[in-house]
């Protein structure tokens, strides 16, 4: 995993992330559908960001850990979402047998395309393993990647852009030819500031039997895949893949 590409990438649009992806209630309601009443349940949210969903999953009574590596994020997070239900930490979801105790948690949230920044199948069996770790028995893992079996087989070269008043960010793929990764660059457009922010940054195409496999070679049981935060079925031309599973 390259953290030099990511720390790059994150605090280069970290003043402006709540605003590129803002917090949506279909996810909430998409965790309470899958964990049930959260008051007094512990969850971890890895990739937490500037912590919108933490925010609000604490409002609901969870005790929530939110960890990322970017420490301008955490800044954001600590500074416009703390709440006396949250702990927001510097965090690799690679340690998280050495951060946390076994059996901790009762849900773990891994949302955002946060896991494909791993490039390695064998860092994500590592990744699944310390998240298995620490759930307690019949725990839910959540998580949302994007449908990289749409993407690479339309060979998708743009997402939909994303704008408002102030930005207006730009993502595109770019494919290599017999390689598991994709490059993703982006332009941010500052509209005021007359200014563009481009970075670039590497991705596992993660396809989605190979997730299944992956949660199912973890133990992991009760494996969903879905199509959205509704839980409309898998598969097809959409760009969400969100699934959930069980320890």
């Amino acid at each position: 995993m390259n953290t030099d590409y990511q720390n790059k990438f994150y605090t280069s649009i970290s003043k402006y992330y709540s605003e590129i992806f803002p917090y949506k209630p279909v996810q909430l309601n998409f965790v309470k559908k899958r964990v049930g009443d959260l008051e007094g349940k512990e969850i971890l949210d890895i990739g937490c960001a500037t912590g919108e969903l933490a925010f609000q999953l604490a409002n609901c009574g969870a005790k929530v850990k939110g960890i990322d590596l970017n420490e301008d994020l955490l800044g954001q997070a600590s500074l416009k979402n703390s709440h006396q239900n949250i702990q927001f930490k510097s965090g690799n979801m690679l340690d998280l047998e050495n951060d946390f105790y076994p059996v901790q948690f009762d849900a773990v949230l891994c949302f955002g395309n946060t896991l494909v920044h791993l490039n390695t199948i064998k860092l994500i069996e590592q990744m699944l393993k310390g998240v298995y770790t620490v759930l307690k028995a019949g725990g839910h893992f959540l998580l949302q990647i994007l449908n990289y079996d749409y993407i690479l087989e339309q060979q998708i070269s743009e997402l939909p852009v994303i704008e408002t008043e102030n930005i207006k960010f730009i993502r595109k793929y770019g494919f290599e030819n017999s390689s598991s990764l994709i490059y993703f660059q982006t332009d941010l457009v500052l509209k005021k500031e007359n200014e563009i922010i481009s970075n670039k940054t590497p991705l596992l195409a993660l396809k989605s039997e190979e997730l299944h496999d992956l949660l199912s070679q973890t133990n992991f049981a009760d494996i969903k895949l879905f199509s959205n935060f509704k839980m409309e079925p898998f598969g097809g031309e959409h760009l969400p893949l969100v699934a959930s599973c069980r320890k």
